[in-house]
């Protein structure tokens, strides 16, 4: 531990902007693309002068340490549990942290049933305080250490940023109702000191007993509440100091007419909205005289919605707006910070710099920078304004040469009905965007799950490990296309999704492909591959488009619609019935009405359609997509004579947690690409 801490102190040096060689020089093993990280989360304290940090470096479980920053200053080892990982780290003043923990030691699928707890620390590891247990009879902790703790049904909902002059010892905690299914129905908030654990409600509340969503101003005052009846929900907005509650907007969960975002210092409402044809979100001002947005953005990214959050001062001065299009960026009003960002951007090129800061744009700023490309996972490092001067922390993850890794590019390609669909290709290391390869390279269509979320955008890909990166590292040209049905491309690109698995969602999926090949990037050696709804495509594609794809690498894959769309009370899931009737029934179909639709694209009625080899990999304590899929595709390909190379990762849930498991799936992934596509 201490010669650790004595190596992490010496990196505290002046820190250089990166270059990078041209070439690769040698491939990266598998163990180096899914180690875990070697810092995990990184926060400077209120005054900026100390820097937590939660790394896993010390006995193999992530703990909590504090670092003085300023000259002479020693670190501490704040919180560390035995069988347990500090989590969720936050500042609540210059002295005090809060947390949660878990066991990243199990897989996902046990750790999605426990609750995280709520911790508080001081920075010097004393007054830990259990703020909620984890069960309703925590062993974790000692009886002294939970006194007044809270049930596991509460959640941290805000953090009052720390105040000059002000105590800073109070959050707000959600109480969760829960229904006989244990689904939380409405959130109650209770004021929680987080150096005694005592709690009192908030005072005059009158809003609904259904409210399941608070917003709260710069001064902690609950300013909107949002009431959820199932699907149709109602925005109701107080004046500061008062107890009344009025209407300003409602709707269906799936269609409101604009969502609440965030206050400033001076009371002003932002709102995301969609407009145009596209329904593409922007970020407005709300106009409380007319009841609605304003009708100018003061945000809008062209084709992408807006997907963003607030750099707010202490006193809630918006001092920027950070937000991701194709890229992560910082939007600064700020004048001071935004020639910061400028001057951050020139030490390291190339790169994604995002900057939290202390005394923001002040001559005694303090900043911490998390800088990250496509080729790099990242560094952090620290600037102090009074001596100019940049400090490195240290490398996210050690033993990944960026000059050896991926370039992502981002594009556009038109689908065969005109629809333009946006696309991220990742070429192998010595192939530049924009270049054509000396000959077309084998290729991997690798397919994003939700469907309705968003595949990523331009950086190392950590969600969820970065197999784009790792795949094209072995030679392949990976297509990640954004097809329609994706979020984040406007409402009318994500209604065009809807009852759509495996019909147009699946023929853009072909369409990116032809055209990789009609742009000399792809040969016609191609394999399709993806998680969740991936894996389903990757399993429609080998059934709709049999000639297309020399293989299929398919793992927690939806195979059975008719069992997604209804369900089963022999199987476990956490899919629940309003879910299925409300979101489900529009987005992949209804079981009544829909049934002969669903039947026709489930592949495990089709499997006799398949004949390409399959890598077919699960978790064995999945709720989301049970492993009954996985095993009733199995057997349906035995049965159709073309077995498929079948895995299952014990105790692992839908979205894996474990190193091991990557790192064993990913070889089997290289083997198997290797064999069936002779990549390099």
């Amino acid at each position: 531990m201490k010669r650790f801490i004595q190596g992490l102190m010496l990196a505290l040096c002046v820190s250089q902007a990166p270059s990078f060689a041209q070439e690769p020089v040698a491939r990266i093993p598998a163990e180096k693309f899914f180690q875990p990280a070697e810092m995990n989360e990184v926060l400077l304290s209120p005054s900026g002068r100390y820097l937590a940090l939660t790394t896993t470096k010390i006995a193999g479980r992530r703990a909590l340490y504090v670092f003085d920053l300023n000259p002479g200053g020693k670190p501490t080892q704040a919180a560390r549990f035995e069988g347990l990982d500090v989590v969720g780290v936050q500042w609540v003043n210059e002295n005090r942290l809060l947390f949660n923990v878990t066991d990243l030691s199990l897989g996902s699928g046990s750790n999605y049933r426990e609750p995280p707890g709520l911790y508080a620390v001081d920075r010097d590891g004393g007054n830990l305080r259990e703020i909620v247990r984890r069960t309703f009879t925590s062993s974790e902790t000692s009886s002294k250490v939970r006194d007044r703790s809270l049930a596991p049904n509460h959640m941290l909902l805000r953090v009052p940023p720390a105040r000059e002059g002000a105590s800073n010892e109070e959050v707000i905690i959600g109480e969760l109702r829960l229904n006989a299914a244990y689904e939380a129905t409405a959130i109650r908030p209770l004021i929680v000191n987080v150096n005694t654990g005592q709690s009192r409600r908030m005072p005059d509340l009158a809003a609904p007993a259904s409210t399941a969503e608070w917003l709260f101003d710069s001064a902690n005052e609950p300013r909107i509440a949002v009431s959820v009846d199932e699907m149709d929900a109602k925005i109701l907005y107080r004046e500061p100091g008062q107890a009344q509650w009025r209407q300003i907007g409602a709707g269906n969960l799936l269609a409101m007419p604009f969502t609440p975002r965030f206050f400033d210092a001076s009371g002003r409402l932002y709102v995301t909205e969609r407009i145009g044809a596209g329904g593409v979100s922007v970020l407005k001002r709300f106009d409380f005289k007319t009841g609605a947005p304003e009708d100018k953005p003061l945000i809008s990214t062209g084709k992408f919605d807006f997907q963003g959050e607030p750099v707010l001062s202490p006193a809630g001065e918006l001092l920027g707006v950070r937000l991701t299009t194709d890229a992560e960026d910082t939007i600064w009003f700020n004048p001071q910070m935004k020639a910061f960002q400028e001057k951050t951007d020139k030490q390291f090129p190339g790169h994604v710099n995002r900057i939290s800061c202390r005394q923001c744009g002040q001559p005694d700023m303090v900043a911490l920078v998390r800088s990250f490309s496509d080729r790099d996972p990242g560094q952090v490092v620290v600037y102090r304004a009074k001596e100019d001067a940049w400090q490195s922390v240290g490398p996210v993850v050690r033993g990944i040469d960026p000059a050896q890794m991926p370039r992502v590019d981002f594009q556009y390609y038109k689908a065969r009905d005109g629809m333009e669909i946006p696309v991220w290709v990742t070429l192998p290391p010595g192939v530049k965007p924009g270049t054509k390869p000396a000959k077309p390279l084998p290729t991997v269509v690798y397919v994003h799950g939700g469907p309705n979320a968003r595949g990523r955008p331009w950086g190392w890909a950590w969600s969820p490990f970065p197999y784009p990166e790792f795949m094209a590292s072995r030679g392949y040209v990976v297509l990640e296309p954004e097809f329609r049905g994706s979020d984040g491309f406007g409402q009318t690109f994500l209604e065009a999704g809807f009852k759509q698995w495996g019909q147009a969602m699946q023929n853009d999926l072909t369409d990116v492909l032809q055209w990789a090949q009609k742009q000399g990037l792809s040969s016609d050696k191609a394999c399709i591959a993806g998680a969740s709804y991936g894996g389903y495509a990757t399993l429609a594609g080998l059934m709709v488009t049999p000639d297309q794809y020399r293989c299929g690498i398919a793992w927690v894959a939806v195979s059975d619609l008719m069992l997604l769309a209804q369900g089963s009370s022999w199987i476990e899931t956490d899919v629940s019935a309003l879910s299925r009737k409300a979101v489900l029934s529009k987005r992949l179909g209804d079981p009544v009405q829909d049934e002969a639709m669903l039947r026709q694209f489930s592949p495990v009625l089709h499997a006799d359609k398949m004949k390409a080899p399959l890598l077919l990999a699960m978790g064995a304590a999945d709720v989301r997509v049970p492993l009954a899929h996985g095993e009733r595709m199995r057997d349906a390909l035995v049965k159709a004579g073309n077995p498929p190379e079948w895995v299952v990762y014990p105790g692992e849930g839908h979205t894996w947690l474990l190193p091991e498991s990557h790192i064993d799936f990913a070889k089997r992934m290289e083997r198997f690409l290797a064999k069936h596509l002779d990549g390099q």
